[in-house]
């Protein structure tokens, strides 16, 4: 059985569910989310509540339970309130600048600036007095999620000097560097 799967999905108002087996749509004020659902689980939509329910007892129904109970609540979420993620750019002369609506160029110490272009769904705002905070905000916390990651990858978090791309609050374990002093003996 699972405890998380077990739980009730409030839906808030003015958002809308149509269910369509395997597919679920989720639409709301921040946008529509759709997703394909696993075979093993059913959705019971009533007015107020989303209900997931397995098809079959079992191994498979249940580990696909709560699973999919976290990622219908995701959808209603994300439509509903939306989902955001600050990150924080930590280097000399590192900056991040949205010069385009839908481009962040992220100064990273290499010998030219990184031009990322954001997947649709997926907003970025950048306080031009604090260049090296930005966050990004979205529906899909999936896709929010991969793109932080893939805009991380650039340079991640060294744990000598502490430069690179970090989530806010994000706690680096650093490391003592090599002790100076004479290599070898006498």
């Amino acid at each position: 059985m699972s405890r998380i799967g077990k739980m009730p999905i409030a839906l808030p108002s003015g958002v809308k569910v149509d269910w369509q087996s395997p597919v679920v749509k989720v639409t709301g004020a921040k946008g529509t989310l759709a997703r394909t659902l696993h075979h093993s689980v059913d959705l019971n939509v009533t007015a107020g509540e989303i209900l997931v329910k397995p098809k079959a007892e079992g191994r498979e129904g249940w580990a696909i339970w709560g699973l999919t109970r976290t990622l219908v609540n995701n959808m209603v979420q994300g439509v509903s309130a939306g989902f955001s993620k600050s990150m924080e750019v930590v280097g000399v002369g590192w900056r991040v600048e949205l010069p385009e609506p839908r481009v962040l160029k992220l100064s990273l110490g290499f010998s030219n600036p990184v031009m990322f272009r954001l997947p649709d769904g997926i907003d970025a705002l950048v306080d031009p007095k604090i260049n090296t905070k930005f966050s990004l905000a979205g529906a899909d916390k999936e896709l929010l999620g991969l793109t932080c990651a893939r805009i991380r990858a650039y340079r991640k978090p060294e744990p000598y000097n502490g430069k690179g791309i970090k989530y806010e609050g994000e706690v680096i374990a650093r490391k003592v560097g090599k002790a100076g002093g004479k290599a070898g003996g006498k």
